[in-house]
């Protein structure tokens, strides 16, 4: 009789499965990974695998969950994680069943977004820019500063998740582009609009980026270490594993800066920025759809999130115009 494979060899499986056959990318890799070990490690506690876990065990699974204080999209996360992989057992006649095809996910409402104003966001990029115009500072703080600019505007003006932001490879700066090629979740891509804003920041950030490798040129062997990063093919290149910023080293410097423009850090985030996007545009009149497209959204009804904005406005339009409002 065979040995039954183990839980690590079956995830390894799945995970093969899940970026060669849907494009899913290292992040959604990793989440899937996580979630999938620690339902792992509950199954061994039981004398349980995924081979033999019958649909009450799972049910045991998702109730430890919450009786460790999991909020209930995590939860819900959870159990998409295993229904995804029990059809893939199935699928591939690992088992003969899917003990997963039953069972209901957590009741949830869907929050709103944290949103920041457009004073907020204008308040953040005016003391970017000041500090990437500070003459006291040293040349390295000020090639910051410029970086730091230039992401906001970018992702200000785009939208982009952060993980796209970061990778943006150094040719979306060209001097005349009017968009710029996106490759996003599932290695799709999509095109986005520039602003004049965000070409004229792209366009000063990467001047200060050639002025500071000439200037390490000049200086011989010392400056091989900085060229290499002026000669990278990213456009916020860095010395990590990936060679580019990270998302967690923005992250930080975002926060840093809201603080210093007079915001709580704990409202701020790359992905606030990009509700704020999202939700000015539809704010001002944008199409859904569109919005949709901007974001990369496959799914119209993760874009409806942003409705309360569209709900907001007609009341607002019907309030102003309506002849028989009440003024």
């Amino acid at each position: 009789m065979p040995l039954k494979p183990s839980d690590s060899k079956l995830t390894g499986l799945f995970l093969d499965m899940l970026a060669a056959e849907q494009g899913a990318g290292a992040n959604t890799l990793d989440a899937y990974r996580r979630d999938l070990t620690d339902f792992s490690e509950f199954l061994g506690r039981t004398g349980h695998d995924f081979a033999d876990a019958d649909t009450q065990i799972l049910r045991d699974y998702l109730s430890d969950l919450d009786a460790r204080g999991f909020k209930s999209s995590s939860v819900a996360r959870r159990l998409s994680a295993m229904r995804h992989l029990f059809r893939f057992l199935l699928n591939e006649r690992i088992r003969g069943d899917d003990p997963a095809a039953i069972l209901s996910g957590p009741k949830r409402g869907r929050g709103l977004p944290k949103v920041l104003s457009i004073a907020d966001v204008d308040r953040m990029l005016t003391r970017a820019r000041e500090m990437s115009a500070a003459a006291e500072v040293s040349p390295t703080q000020r090639l910051r500063s410029l970086r730091l600019y230039c992401l906001l505007e970018v992702l200000y003006a785009t939208g982009l998740r952060v993980s796209e932001l970061v990778a943006l490879p150094r040719s979306a700066a060209k001097r005349d582009a009017r968009m710029i090629v996106v490759r996003g979740k599932g290695n799709k891509e999509r095109l986005v609009p520039l602003n004049e804003a965000s070409r004229q920041a792209m366009a000063d950030y990467l001047a200060a980026t050639d002025a500071a490798k000439g200037e390490k040129g000049e200086k011989g062997e010392k400056g091989e270490k900085k060229n290499s990063l002026s000669a990278s093919k990213w456009l916020f290149p860095s010395f990590g594993e990936s060679g580019h910023l990270t998302r967690q080293h923005f992250a930080r410097d975002l926060k840093e800066l809201a603080v210093a423009s007079g915001l709580q850090a704990r409202l701020v985030s790359p992905h606030v920025l990009r509700h704020a996007f999202a939700s000015h545009l539809l704010h001002n009149g944008a199409d859904l759809r569109i919005v949709q497209t901007l974001l990369g959204h496959t799914d119209i009804s993760t874009t409806q999130i942003y409705t309360h904005v569209v709900e907001e406005r007609l009341k607002s339009l019907v309030r102003d115009l309506h002849p028989l409002a009440e003024k």
